[in-house]
């Protein structure tokens, strides 16, 4: 079951690569740019959104729903350890396990000429950083959207609600670029944006420098504030635990 789910995935993503490069390739067409963005480098956005969002957003809270339902959570929530670190670390492994589809699919994507180089080394590195940063953003907003299950025991809609949002605001599926002026002003300015958009722009940048340095400020501040926020809603969620028994 697990083998194949593995090369499902493998397959999956593979495919998804090469769909994302035939789409995009037609949509410029003959044209060498849309919205002073290089076809090329729109190309390589898209296909590395396509990889971000596999590892990024596996969405785990399967095993947080299943120990609220049946009060499982409250062992967790006595033992010294907190549960906070536990459903983390689940969401980590979800997406380490993606690593094997996303590498096979980023090898594809290299074979067939779909992903370019990063601007410059300055810009690996701090894309490098970046996209730590936007992964730490997921994981904070991930477990804060679970904790609704401590007030409905129902966060399946919550997520789907939550996922939509993610994908189009982060710039997964279609590049800010591309979004009209007040649009794009205003999902820059929400944290999901610095999840992909911020890393994958870093990727392209071909002159990095302070804004390089202030775009990943801005993601640490998200952090900060996020970290914060999810802090807050753990308290009030462990509040309304109700524990019957000695």
């Amino acid at each position: 079951m697990f083998r194949a789910a593995i090369w499902s995935g493998i397959v999956g993503a593979c495919l998804q690569v090469v769909l994302v490069f035939l789409v995009w390739r037609a949509v410029y067409g003959t044209r060498t740019e849309v919205a002073d963005v290089d076809h090329a480098n729109a190309i390589t956005y898209a296909i590395l959104g396509v990889l971000a969002s596999i590892v990024f957003q596996p969405f785990v809270f399967d095993t947080l729903y299943g120990r609220l339902r049946t009060g499982a959570i409250a062992f967790d929530v006595m033992r010294p350890i907190s549960a906070v670190p536990s459903a983390l670390a689940q969401q980590v492994g979800a997406s380490l396990a993606q690593l094997p589809a996303v590498l096979c699919a980023l090898v594809i994507g290299l074979a067939i000429g779909a992903i370019e180089p990063p601007g410059t080394v300055a810009s690996a590195l701090a894309f490098a950083a970046s996209l730590a940063l936007g992964f730490t953003i997921v994981l904070i907003l991930n477990f804060t959207v679970g904790l609704v299950g401590f007030w409905t025991l129902e966060v399946g809609g919550a997520f789907l609600i939550y996922r939509m949002l993610a994908q189009f605001s982060s710039g997964a599926l279609i590049p800010l670029w591309f979004m009209p002026g007040g649009l794009r002003t205003a999902l820059e300015l929400l944290p999901f944006s610095a999840q992909v958009f911020t890393p994958l722009s870093i990727y392209l940048d071909r002159s990095p420098g302070v804004h390089t340095l202030q775009a990943i400020g801005g993601q640490l501040i998200w952090i900060v504030v996020l970290a914060a926020l999810a802090a807050l809603v753990w308290r009030r969620a462990v509040r309304r635990l109700v524990i019957f028994g000695g």
